[in-house]
């Protein structure tokens, strides 16, 4: 079983509070190129403290509450994440001139628990640009809003410096408008977890656009 996001909020769904969205994580996004050129994307994702607590608890780790896992905990927590289900993209997506590009399989893919905070970590490199001299733009976001991510600022720029980036913040009254429009009106905070909601979190995220100098 896959620990991701949307699969542990669904398995601890009962205990959550009913409302759109459910789980909430920090992103932090940092940008990193390698000296033959190619580019990846960071992703730390930092869980909201009353999730980290609810999985501790499903998992049945850190039973003892000294935050401090054992390496038998660490190793049930490494087991629970180290395959992704094929339909699931990693709610990461880099796109360049409105094309949405296919990443690659992650890489360095690991969790930890930190003051009763889970922190996964992992980096998805960009294989292929189509325009090495134009801007790129990365969001981060869950389709189907079940998990908000709030970035951290700054965005992180790693094997160059002569990269700018500029963060787009999402227009979040028109996003809460268009799921009232799809929701036949509901509050999208009154939505349980097991109730349709639209495949809108796109229209939550903010959008991270990077230029640089040079190609990239």
């Amino acid at each position: 079983m896959r620990l991701t996001l949307p699969l542990l909020a669904a398995m601890i769904a009962p205990t959550m509070t009913p409302a759109h969205p459910h789980v909430f994580v920090e992103a932090q996004v940092t940008v990193v190129f390698a000296e033959d050129g190619g580019m990846a994307v960071k992703l730390d994702w930092f869980y909201d403290d009353f999730f980290s607590l609810l999985v501790t608890t499903d998992l049945g780790i850190d039973m003892d509450g000294d935050l401090v896992l054992t390496a038998a905990e660490q190793q049930l927590l490494d087991a629970q994440i180290a395959a992704w289900p094929p339909e699931y993209n990693g709610d990461l997506e880099v796109s360049q001139e409105g094309e949405v590009l296919a990443l690659a399989e992650k890489q360095g893919h690991q969790m930890t628990y930190e003051d009763g905070i889970f922190h996964e970590v992992h980096l998805r490199p960009v294989p292929v640009l189509p325009d090495p001299d134009g801007p790129v733009q990365i969001r981060v976001y869950d389709p189907t809003f079940y998990t908000a991510y709030d970035m951290r600022r700054p965005v992180l720029i790693e094997g160059r410096d002569d990269c700018t980036v500029e963060v787009i913040a999402a227009d979040l009254d028109a996003a809460y408008a268009l799921a009232a429009r799809l929701t036949d009106g509901q509050d999208p905070n009154a939505i349980g977890p097991d109730e349709y909601f639209p495949e809108i979190g796109d229209a939550f995220a903010d959008t991270i656009v990077v230029t640089c100098a040079g190609p990239l």
